[in-house]
């Protein structure tokens, strides 16, 4: 069963629109949703958990459509949104009491637990929490009422980078035993480097790939060289820069002649954004 399958998804604003967005995560796995702003992450997220009105496609989650058991499948999701902001003058564990009423199998043991393991003070109000310590909160109460999906829209933002480190161990821990599936949406793609198992690319609304982790970034190549170099290969190019020193571009793999003696390497996943991201503009 797949824990999501997500399945020609549209949804038009006045600047901006989901075009057929198709992808499916697999139980037991976490898969990263990276893009730029504004290329359609959080209005995807928002379409899973209709939160927004989709125009067209299908979401089904663990099996069934989203929209016809929400409410059941909704107990289910686990769901933190980095940005999100609380009552701020609420002490932790009133805004607790209130919450896991929502919930049938919270567990007041994980809470604790997850409490210790971030160091979090239920007696503290929300307005003596830093950034890091809200992010935290809100993955204390998404992960403590059983749920089989985690949707993660910047969960890691605020955190620093031990925090950070700890918080994708915990990850990791959680998908282990194959019951739980994370969408993991984030712009710190050196955390999807240490803990994604697929990826999931998305840009102006459209999906661009979707594929398991190491496949994803082979499927790429960067390359290095001299401006005569560049002329060889400058219309097989996804985007390049030039430097002092020639140029670095980005080019699918199956584009490139691997006879070539071209400079060429496996690039990072922010470097497939960031040539995606500036595929339009000219260099000088």
């Amino acid at each position: 069963m797949l824990a999501l399958d997500i399945r020609n998804l549209n949804k038009k604003y006045p600047n901006f629109q989901l075009k057929d967005v198709s992808f499916q995560l697999e139980k037991g796995y976490i898969m990263g949703f990276i893009g730029a702003n504004g290329a359609g992450k959080t209005t995807t997220i928002k379409s899973i958990m209709n939160m927004i009105h989709i125009d067209s496609g299908e979401v089904r989650i663990l099996g069934k459509n989203a929209a016809e058991h929400e409410t059941e499948l909704k107990q289910e999701i686990g769901c933190a949104f980095g940005g999100i902001d609380f009552y701020t003058r609420s002490k932790l564990k009133t805004l607790t009491d209130v919450i896991k009423k929502f919930y049938k199998n919270w567990d007041d043991e994980t809470y604790y637990n997850y409490l210790r393991r971030f160091k979090l003070d239920e007696d503290k109000k929300i307005a003596e929490l830093s950034t890091g310590m809200k992010v935290k909160y809100n993955l204390a109460l998404a992960l403590s009422h059983g749920a089989k999906l985690l949707i993660l829209d910047e969960p890691t933002s605020g955190l620093d980078p031990i925090a950070r480190d700890d918080l994708l161990d915990i990850f990791q821990e959680l998908v282990v035993d194959g019951e739980i599936s994370i969408l993991f949406s984030t712009h710190i793609t050196t955390d999807l480097e240490k803990c994604a198992d697929f990826i999931t690319f998305i840009e102006n609304g459209q999906i661009i790939a979707s594929s398991e982790k190491n496949d994803f970034m082979e499927s790429y190549r960067l390359l290095s060289g001299n401006e005569s170099q560049l002329n060889r290969v400058k219309e097989q190019l996804i985007s390049y820069k030039i430097n002092s020193f020639g140029f670095t571009g980005l080019i699918h793999s199956k584009d490139f002649d691997p006879s070539s003696d071209i400079k060429t390497i496996t690039p990072s996943l922010e470097e497939i954004m960031i040539y995606f991201a500036k595929k339009e503009d000219i260099y000088v």
